[in-house]
């Protein structure tokens, strides 16, 4: 399974748009380390300074080299004269990952509903479409299909809509 890692950086007064800049040309660079599956940069909301960055790795292994590598630790003194404070780095596990909040997720209750919004008519259609092919199968191939065929559209198609379609609800107390 793919290691998600959301990290938060506090850009300095006045230094906003410069480590703007910076973090898209190390996100450019980070990519020929074998180590980074991907890489979204969240932009602050106004009147902030906060920037999101999420990045994915195949596995820890594959996290922890990329962040003892000397691309990396270069990029922090770089990133360091242009931020404040201490960056936060925080896993994101199960459903978490596909609600890319890093500074703060929604409640574990929502994510469930708004999951649920979207397993159940794909569920529906993929038994509706396919299982007059599948049932010819054993149970154990007939679920495996199924499950693969719902979990590809829920992280390709599906949730990507839904998390910016409930977007402020899931933000809301």
């Amino acid at each position: 399974m793919p290691i998600h890692v959301a990290i938060t950086r506090r850009a300095r007064l006045g230094c906003e748009a410069q480590f703007q800049a910076a973090l898209r040309e190390f996100f450019q660079s980070s990519f020929s380390h074998p180590s980074v599956l991907g890489a979204y940069m969240l932009l602050p909301p106004p009147g902030s300074r906060e920037f999101g960055i999420l990045r994915t790795f195949q596995n820890e292994h594959q996290r922890d080299t990329f962040y003892q590598s000397a691309l990396f630790k270069e990029w922090e003194q770089r990133a360091n004269t242009m931020t404040e404070g201490e960056p936060e780095y925080r896993q994101l596990h199960g459903l978490e990952a596909w609600f890319r909040s890093p500074t703060n997720p929604p409640p574990r209750w929502k994510m469930a509903v708004v999951t649920l919004i979207g397993v159940y008519p794909i569920s529906l259609l993929i038994g509706f479409l396919f299982s007059p092919h599948l049932k010819k199968l054993p149970l154990y191939l007939n679920l495996l299909i199924v499950s693969m065929l719902i979990v590809a559209c829920l992280t390709w198609l599906v949730m990507p809509r839904l998390t910016r379609l409930f977007k402020s609800w899931l933000s809301s107390s």
